[in-house]
């Protein structure tokens, strides 16, 4: 079974900088692609970031030149760096990995004052 441990969230004022972690158990070279999505009140879940097996990135374009993903394949670790964070980057963060079905880790806040 296939699970996704996020870590890294937090408070941090305008401007400033988190870096959120995914662990996931075992290899992540079996999953073609893994990402960050997240979900504020009263929205629907979003794509936030993703990279594939071949390491081809995409973002949205909220986040475009602020996030970066990246992966550790030694540590089987997914990140998002997050720079000039914004208050409306404000959500529940979620890593997600996909092989033949999504699996998904159980969220981190991330909270952005003005």
């Amino acid at each position: 079974q296939v699970q996704l441990v996020e870590s890294g969230g937090g408070l941090v004022q305008a401007g400033g900088s988190l870096r959120l972690s995914c662990a996931a158990s075992g290899s992540i070279f079996r999953f073609n692609r893994m990402g960050w999505y997240r979900q504020a009140p009263g929205k629907q879940r979003e794509l936030v970031a993703l990279i594939t097996w071949g390491g081809t990135t995409n973002y949205a374009d909220s986040v475009k030149g602020r996030f970066t993903i990246s992966r550790d394949n030694a540590l089987n670790t997914v990140y998002l760096q997050m720079n000039s964070l914004k208050p409306e980057d404000t959500a529940v963060y979620y890593c997600n990995a996909y092989d033949t079905t999504m699996h998904w880790g159980q969220g981190t806040q991330v909270t952005v004052s003005s």
